[in-house]
């Protein structure tokens, strides 16, 4: 099963995970406290260049029966609705630049360019996902209520369809997003399953009537003769930018290396162990300035879940100190390039379409799926190995759960069969 002791899994001890925990509270007040001119001119920046983009987008589409016209309108369309989800209406809705005090540029006032409405979102991940991040039947955000991601969850007959749910799932990202989260908001408002006239159905409603009037009926008619490769364009700028957002998403929370928990962690979890839930439930993609900025810094997705209200232009030097924080306690930092986190989360989504009896490994220990278990299985001298990694015997020098998992490796230990 998933973890559900993280210090024996993390092999820390309760005063290392206190000591850690103090020193990524460090991390949190030195930003706070130098929050200014800097990041209040980048997010700033940020919004002017989206608003740019969107208004020659549209004014290229005017002449958009022209193949070059259509190519260059749906380009800077696309970046910029990709701009305005993961850099803009993700980050500001989390609450990063509610310090600015500015009403256009707050979590409250901020309402995205995508078919959910911005409330229903806070509300189920904001909360929901932020607090409960990767425990299974708590966070409804692994696998989005569609797909299989670990095998603590029971394999349904149904499952061998996620190989072509997923492929449907990313093109309608933002419509998987929204119907996700208004499950949470009729749940949370109490109504009766099938009310339609809920409140969450009616700002539901609400929303697609003026954000599919706005892309597929308001632009297209002012376009004139131009309407249906408006059409065709503003379809084509919706897809790139679910892709992209889907991609992101994926490449954060399901690569190998990025642990699920059991409510049997969470229920006795300290504010402290909270921080290292999220240093292992999360994962980055290697990224520069331009793709971090285009997938809202979200490569640096175990920042984002240790600090997710810090201005996410602070991201990249904040991993620096996280990442010497995994040198110092001997903690995995996961990370790797975008294809290859990508091309492990779409392996488990296969993978996992199948009946655990097709599977080699065990859910204490598959790549997807581990647990603390898998330590307490080792034999021989990779038992010994293991329990000698709290201090090295010859060095002095602290050895936790990532020599433990090299040790492991090393100790070619086989894996158990269901």
């Amino acid at each position: 099963m998933a973890i559900t002791d993280i210090k024996e899994f993390a092999h820390l001890t309760e005063a290392d995970i206190e000591s850690l925990g103090r020193e990524l509270d460090a991390i949190r007040l030195d930003v706070e406290d130098s929050r200014g001119v800097r990041d209040a001119r980048y997010i700033r920046r940020a919004i002017r260049a989206q608003r740019l983009l969107e208004l020659g987008g549209r004014l290229a589409l005017f002449g958009s029966r022209y193949r070059p016209a259509w190519l260059a309108g749906t380009a800077m369309l696309s970046l910029s609705k990709i701009i305005e989800n993961m850099e803009l209406g993700h980050n500001v809705m989390h609450g990063q630049w509610d310090w600015m005090n500015d009403p256009e540029i707050h979590s409250m006032s901020w309402e995205w360019d995508q078919t959910g409405p911005s409330e229903h979102w806070k509300r189920a991940h904001n909360y929901s996902h932020h607090t409960f991040t990767n425990i299974v039947g708590m966070d409804s955000d692994v696998g989005f209520g569609i797909l299989r991601m670990t095998r603590d969850e029971e394999w349904r007959p149904i499952n061998l369809l996620q190989p072509f749910a997923n492929i449907i799932l990313a093109a309608t990202f933002e419509w998987g997003i929204a119907l996700h989260d208004l499950t949470f908001a009729a749940e949370l408002e109490g109504a009766e399953k099938g009310q339609l006239n809920s409140q969450a159905n009616k700002d539901f409603g609400r929303k697609i009537f003026r954000q599919v009037g706005k892309d597929f009926l308001l632009f297209p008619v002012l376009a004139g003769p131009a309407w249906k490769s408006t059409l065709t364009a503003n379809a084509t700028a919706n897809l790139a930018r679910n892709l992209w957002a889907y991609v992101v998403i994926f490449c954060g929370h399901f690569p190998d290396g990025a642990e699920k928990f059991t409510v049997d962690e969470y229920e006795n979890e300290t504010r402290h162990e909270w921080y290292l839930r999220q240093m292992l439930g999360s994962a980055n993609f290697d990224s520069g300035k331009v793709m971090g900025f285009m997938s809202g810094n979200l490569s640096y997705q175990i920042e984002h879940h240790l600090f997710p209200d810090l201005p996410s232009n602070r991201y990249p030097e904040i991993a620096v100190k996280v990442r010497a924080l995994c040198e110092k306690y001997d903690l995995p930092y996961t990370t790797g390039s975008l294809a290859k986190q990508y091309l492990l989360a779409l392996r488990t989504i296969h993978k996992l379409a199948l009946p655990d009896r097709f599977l080699r490994a065990t859910a204490d220990d598959a790549p997807e799926t581990s647990s603390e278990r898998k330590f307490r299985d080792a034999r021989d001298a990779g038992a010994a190995m293991v329990e000698t990694l709290r201090t090295d015997p010859v060095t002095g020098q602290r050895r936790g759960l990532l020599s433990a998992l090299r040790a492991r490796a090393e100790a070619k230990i086989p894996r158990r069969r269901r």
